[in-house]
């Protein structure tokens, strides 16, 4: 019974957001509280409809209830519980209910935690963010309703199955990580754009939505890890990124808001940047809508891309485009108040620094944009479509990477408003020379034509650890020196500045994941047909061909075959990649075998098994790779550690 009222739900939900909305308006333009309360009242009431309606699709996937289109399409009575329940965003309804889902949780909690500290803005944050959910609503009431039913006459006594792309445990939990990232920036937006419709230009509702926004941006983070870990074990090509346009959809977000981290501390030490800071705010959000009407719209083409119709892309390219139109628009209207009378009094600042910063961060956002985009613009403008591959991106991109790179080091070392140019000296000399030792060898060692940029990386890499370890041994030793432990000294230092060293954390995550990118450049790869009992051989590595076998299982069929790994002539492990063909979805894929150390991944995968019984491998060398997967763990601690509730900062001085 509660399957056949998730449909009803919908429907009621749609009808309170519009009366809240109205009353919202109308609240904050007559200032009538009472009329504020009942725009809160009706953001709880779509909160909890939508809630009653995925709860009830949830339960449509576990019964297997085939009566609904959706249901059918995407699950199977023959598939493990896991993946039934994550079948409800392995396709297009499904996916814009959890979006709305977790858009409604983030304004419902927002609103209730902020009401009394912002009073005058929120009936227009209720309003906002009820707009948000009515679009929301409309799409799946009227275009993907994923309650439709299946005519009687169709009905199956199984559905289809979820795409055997999809059936791998990271999949469970990646793209709800990357909704509640995507999503969570609608809470600084919303703020935002109240303050610039009140006129209430003052920064405490910035204050009040930093944690919201470090908040998303770490799940935004994680749930694009999670994203190159299922494309580096799934996807079968080696690789964990290849800016295909659904991965630049989640990364242009994450630029933007990484930019506005940054650069809102400027903000917050010396009262400048209040309109860049606003214009990050409707950016970063703006292109968490932009990379959903992507993936949904049919306007690119992609592994990770939903089909959808005409009408679908176009009102949602309409929304972007008021979204964007309307935050900008009443920022330029507000601009001549939101300008700062301090102004930038040195070059060699921390100012400075952040700024240098925003500009690269906003020259990648520009790449990947325009690399994203352009197969579409050239089809408008000559009829064929021009794609551009990771070359394109990765000549553009490395540079400002190692920019940042080198900023990240900088950044610590330089003082706010005007630097000593003896102080600098001092505070570089160690990081610097770190540096210079690490390119120096290096350079003997590596051909500096062939490997400029990963010698590049790794020594501004040693530079930037040098800097981070320099900056924890001075405040330590410090601490130490009047008496204070180890580990006193560590948590009084968290507790007085919890950003700032958390940040050197995420920092460390950063370098270690550019190092695991730099491998990239080291890459070998081959392709051979073997008969059992020959090998193929790469770099200092042996695989010997012994057996194949036939896979003779419910769901699927294929073959697995084995060989075995010698490094140097020492036996290191028996390798099995699998190449299956999906039954009921009529898919095949690639199941590769990983042999992984801190230094490189030997990356197997079995293309075919031929008639007369040899196999062809690919076989691919990713020297380098697991350096990724270490600092995405170190990125998200630091990250946590910025998020981490402190105890009361009453008596303590903050540092800069």
């Amino acid at each position: 019974m509660i399957t056949e009222l998730g449909f009803y739900g919908l429907r009621l939900a749609f009808v309170v957001s519009i009366i809240g909305i109205g009353a919202g308006i109308y609240s904050g333009i007559r200032r009538r509280q009472d009329f504020s309360k009942v725009s809160e009242r009706a953001l709880l009431c779509v909160f909890g409809l939508t809630f009653f309606s995925i709860v009830s699709l949830f339960v449509a996937f576990i019964e297997s209830d085939f009566r609904f289109a959706y249901v059918a399409a995407h699950s199977a009575r023959s598939m493990p519980l896991p993946y039934r329940v994550a079948a409800l965003w392995g396709g297009q309804s499904g996916s814009l209910l959890l979006w709305l889902f977790i858009l409604i949780s983030y304004g419902a909690l927002s609103v209730r935690i902020c009401r009394k500290a912002h009073a005058s803005l929120l009936p227009w944050v209720t309003s906002i963010i009820l707009f948000n959910a009515a679009f929301f609503l409309v799409l799946l009431n009227f275009i993907s309703n994923p309650f439709d039913r299946v005519p009687i006459g169709d009905l199956l006594s199984d559905g289809a199955g979820l795409n055997p792309l999809l059936q791998h445990p990271v999949m469970i939990i990646h793209p709800v990580m990357l909704y509640i990232g995507l999503v969570g920036f609608v809470v600084p937006f919303s703020y935002g754009l109240a303050a610039l419709i009140t006129n209430d230009l003052g920064t405490a509702w910035l204050r009040t939505t930093r944690r919201w926004t470090l908040w998303s941006w770490t799940f935004l983070s994680i749930g694009i890890l999670l994203g190159g870990r299922w494309a580096y074990e799934v996807l079968g090509w080696g690789g964990y990124w290849a800016w295909d346009p659904v991965e630049n959809a989640s990364l242009m977000p994450w630029l933007a808001g990484t930019a506005y981290l940054h650069s809102v501390m400027i903000q917050e030490k010396r009262d400048m940047l209040k309109i860049w800071n606003l214009a990050l705010v409707g950016l970063t959000y703006s292109l968490c809508l932009f990379g959903t009407m992507l993936t949904r719209s049919g306007l690119v083409q992609s592994v990770h891309a939903f089909a959808q119709t005409e009408i679908f892309g176009i009102l949602f390219l309409g929304y972007v485009m008021l979204t964007v139109f309307a935050f900008f628009g009443y920022l330029l209207r507000r601009s001549s108040q939101l300008r700062s009378t301090q102004r930038l009094e040195s070059v060699v600042s921390r100012e400075s620094g952040f700024l240098l910063n925003n500009w690269l961060f906003m020259g990648v956002l520009l790449v990947v944009f325009w690399g994203t985009l352009f197969p579409k613009i050239t089809d408008w403008l000559t009829g064929r479509e021009i794609l551009l591959g990771p070359r394109f991106f990765n000549s553009l991109v490395t540079p400002l990477a190692l920019g940042l790179l080198f900023l990240t080091g900088v950044g610590p070392l330089v003082a706010w408003r005007r630097a000593s140019w003896p102080n600098l000296r001092k505070q570089l000399l160690f990081p610097f020379g770190a540096g210079i030792v690490t390119l120096t060898f290096l350079t003997f060692i590596f051909e500096i034509r062939e490997s400029f940029y990963p010698i590049t990386t790794w020594s501004l890499a040693t530079f930037v650890v040098a800097a981070i370890f320099q900056e924890y041994f001075r405040a330590i030793s410090g601490r130490m020196k009047n008496g204070e432990t180890l580990t006193t000294a560590l948590k009084v230092l968290f507790r007085k500045n919890q950003r700032r060293y958390g940040g050197y954390i995420v920092h460390l995550g950063i370098v270690s994941m550019l190092i695991g990118f730099s491998g990239s450049a080291f890459d070998q790869e081959t392709l051979e047909n073997v008969k059992p009992g020959q090998t193929i051989k790469i770099a200092d590595y042996e695989l010997k061909y012994l057996t194949a076998r036939p896979i003779p299982e419910q769901h699927y069929g294929g073959a697995v075959a084995r060989l075995a790994l010698y490094e140097e002539g020492v036996p290191r492990a028996i390798m099995t990649p699998e190449k299956r063909m999906y039954w009921l979805e009529q898919q095949p894929a690639s199941i590769p075998s990983v042999y992984s150390t801190m230094t490189e991944d030997l990356y197997v995968i079995l293309t075919n098994i031929e008639s007369n019984g040899s196999a062809t491998l690919k076989v691919y060398l990713n020297p380098l790779v697991n350096w990724i997967w270490l600092g995405g763990l170190i990125f998200v601690l630091g990250a946590l550690t910025i998020l981490w509730p402190h105890p009361s900062r009453e008596g303590i001085t903050v540092e800069q």
